[in-house]
């Protein structure tokens, strides 16, 4: 049997967890045609079963307030999925069966799927699964998504329901009142087939009570008079219900389907076995974690926890990557014949992309860690503890997961951090947090931070990181505070979260998550950035050194060897690879490679990218940026990554003994200019200045206007130049 199921339900309900759980590696991930929702898809197959499973993004209604509930409600309405899985957090029934009555009133096939019975049990709930089947007329199936508990009875019952199930829609009274506009509007909708093809008659009758905007505009487009009648009959019963009961018919709808529910879960469905005066485990671990003074110090120890973790065990793998990448450059080196492609291999893939790739296991540390503190439900604890901070810096408490989701404890992304600003109500507070995200240390960062830390800090690595995360936070706050008191004024709404209960993370779960999103750089890395750096090394090679000056350093290089004396030069002649020169040899040699040095670098600044680099130096060199480093930066304006790849490509064009180099990080210490305070001002650039150019894109699209998008990219950038001009001039008069 081959079949669509849908998976829909409320946030921190398990929805993912069983998404993971039924598909494991069978799954990828895209978005919505049109729009920027993520949309996870995967296969599920189990004998003769074979089902596509679309994971929905997760909702608390169906009402249409947020893009995420338009998509999911979208979906279901359109696609028509074979039988809607809804996943119900069994410790909370009464406010998860609310989504499920929206999905009955639509008359689509809906099977519970009633998830973390486990935590349901340590609160002593238990569930009369048969009972609450029955009264709702639909299949129940008891889970525990963590575990995998529970899925195969889930996907047999949803086999058993998917063709022969006839689902008629919900019919819930909403009182006198509004059941008489509901009829009334129905029968009209019906005459005149209004809507009738995309939505039930009763339905669209409901949503117009509820005032729901997409359906008011696909009603104002499909009969503009019918339309304006029936908003008249919503006027009518609406003036009645607030003179006669001081409500409106949204406030009624939803008090009788709590209604509805309450009267279900009152017939023997949910029973306590325990006292409920207890505080349970997650209520004791959440009065020292997010108590007003220990909350944010264990909050901080974590975090310093995560960063001692990456960067101690991540040394091997990572040196691991490098001692490959080398040995593949070797290779290279020693087999193919001089020319354009061998730069190209060498210089422009191995050590441009090399740079980026050698980062992955630290990545994937990085990742592995945070997905333990999101799994175990601590993330959400931060938002919580975060909110009073936020709501002073003129942001909302729901601005926390935006900044966690774009780096906020390193290694994320901007694009699905600008995506989150959606669940904020207020167009202020939602621009000041699209605005400001771009300031966390996402995974393109890391590289950058990786790469400076270990040629400069590295015996205070997971310290300076640390650090450059506190950076990232109070400055992203006072830029903040800054838009909302000129461009963006406005008052601050308030923040309603619902914390989920702490859980153990599942291995399985871990592994999945992280490396979908380690896969997701390496992908970045072998795809985007190998084309940005193709063409960066094109930049940096073309147009190469005029005749006269490659005549030039061929006599230099000539006039070396004719001082050479006979003994020395049948020495080197005769050498074989790992054979100690003499101390008069060795002079010689570094000669003839000064010379070749002196010739590399020339052709460099003579290259396109290096005269734009040249160019910008009177400027950047305040910031203590060199014409090289200005080449990897205007680079990085597409992705940060490039910023390590173009680096890498620059000194491995700019020298020409691989050995003498080692890795960049060891480059880096050795070549003019640099020292660490060259580092640092090089960090607080890159925390601070403009977005990729896709997070750009999807500022502008999420904004609704590219002027927002231009105003990241040029405010962002004077920010940062301007911070690392004083971090590095205040710096050298103190003798850094």
């Amino acid at each position: 049997m081959e079949a669509t199921i849908a998976l829909a339900g409320n946030p921190n309900s398990g929805k993912t967890t069983l998404f993971n759980a039924l598909t494991g590696a069978r799954q990828h991930v895209g978005n919505y045609p049109g729009v920027t929702v993520e949309k996870k898809q995967g296969t599920y197959s189990e004998n003769r079963l074979k089902f596509t499973i679309v994971d929905l993004p997760g909702t608390y209604s169906l009402t249409a307030y947020s893009l995420e509930e338009v998509v999911a409600r979208d979906f279901l309405l359109n696609e028509k999925p074979g039988v809607v899985v809804n996943i119900v957090d069994a410790a909370n029934l009464e406010r998860n069966l609310y989504l499920t009555l929206q999905f009955m009133e639509m008359g689509i096939p809906v099977c519970i799927a009633l998830n973390m019975m486990d935590v349901a049990k340590t609160r002593g709930i238990e569930i009369d699964i048969k009972k609450l089947s029955t009264l709702l007329g639909i299949p129940v199936v008891p889970t525990v998504a963590r575990s995998g508990k529970g899925k195969k009875a889930l996907m047999e019952t949803v086999s058993e329901h998917i063709r022969d199930i006839k689902f008629t829609p919900l019919l819930i009274s909403y009182g006198e009142d509004i059941d008489g506009a509901l009829n009334r509007i129905e029968e009209k909708i019906i005459a005149a087939n209004f809507l009738t093809d995309k939505y039930p008659s009763r339905w669209t009758a409901l949503k117009y009570l509820e005032k729901d905007e997409q359906v008011l505009k696909a009603g104002n487009e499909a009969n503009p008079v019918l339309s304006k009648e029936i908003k008249h009959d919503v006027l009518n019963v609406s003036d009645h219900l607030k003179k006669t009961l001081d409500t409106y018919p949204e406030a009624i709808i939803a008090d009788q389907r709590y209604g509805y529910i309450n009267s279900i879960l009152k017939q023997g469905v949910v029973r306590h076995q325990k006292d409920q005066s207890r505080l349970h485990l997650s209520d004791k671990i959440d009065k020292v974690v997010t108590n007003r003074f220990l909350g944010p110090i264990i909050m901080l120890a974590v975090l310093m926890g995560l960063y001692k973790f990456t960067f101690t065990y991540s040394e091997l793998p990572v040196g691991w990557v490098e001692s490959c990448l080398g040995w593949i450059s070797g290779i290279a080196e020693a087999h193919m014949p001089e020319g354009l492609l061998k730069s190209l291999i060498i210089s422009g893939i191995i050590d441009g992309v090399g740079g980026v790739l050698g980062f992955a296991p630290l990545i994937m540390f990085m990742f592995f860690g945070i997905s333990i503190l999101e799994d175990s439900g601590y993330l959400a604890r931060v938002a919580f503890m975060l909110d009073r901070v936020f709501s002073f810096f003129g942001l909302h408490g729901s601005s926390v997961m935006a900044f966690i989701v774009s780096g906020g404890i390193a290694g994320g992304c901007a694009v699905p951090g600008v995506m989150a600003t959606r669940t904020l109500k207020s167009r202020r507070e939602r621009l000041a947090t699209l605005l400001t995200v771009p300031f966390m240390n996402c995974g393109a960062k890391l590289p950058v931070f990786a790469l400076l830390t270990a040629a400069f800090f590295a015996e205070n690595e997971a310290k300076v990181m640390f650090i450059i995360t506190l950076i990232a936070w109070l400055g992203a706050l006072l830029v903040a505070k800054l838009l909302r008191v000129t461009i963006i004024k406005g008052e601050s709404t308030p923040f309603v979260m619902e914390l989920p209960p702490y859980r153990l993370p599942t291995f399985r779960g871990l592994l999945i998550h992280t490396w979908e999103r380690t896969w997701q750089y390496i992908k970045k890395a072998g795809t985007i950035i190998v084309g940005i750096s193709i063409i960066l090394w094109a930049l940096m090679v073309f147009p190469g050194l005029p005749e006269t000056e490659t005549i030039s350093y061929e006599q230099k290089r000539q006039a070396v060897i004719a001082s050479i004396p006979a003994k020395i030069i049948s020495e080197l002649e005769a050498v074989e690879e790992d054979t100690e020169l003499s101390e008069a040899a060795n002079i010689f040699k570094d000669r003839l490679f000064e010379v070749d040095a002196q010739e590399a670098e020339a052709a460099l600044r003579n290259s396109v990218a290096g005269r734009l680099g040249t160019a910008l130096e009177s400027i950047t060199r305040l910031a203590g940026f060199d014409w090289r480093t200005n080449i990897a930066l205007v680079g990085g304006f597409a992705a940060k990554e490039v910023v390590v790849s173009t680096l890498g490509t620059a000194y491995s064009l700019g020298e020409v003994d691989p050995e003498e180099i080692g890795s960049l990080s060891e480059a880096l210490p050795k070549a003019p200019g640099w020292r660490p305070l060259t580092a640092l001002s090089l960090i607080i650039f890159t925390i601070f200045y403009a977005p990729c150019f896709v997070a750009v894109v999807c500022i502008a699209r999420e904004a609704g206007s590219w002027k927002w998008g231009a105003f990241s990219m040029v405010f962002n950038t004077a920010l940062a130049f301007g911070l690392s001009v004083i971090v590095f001039q205040i710096g050298s008069l103190l003798g850094y």
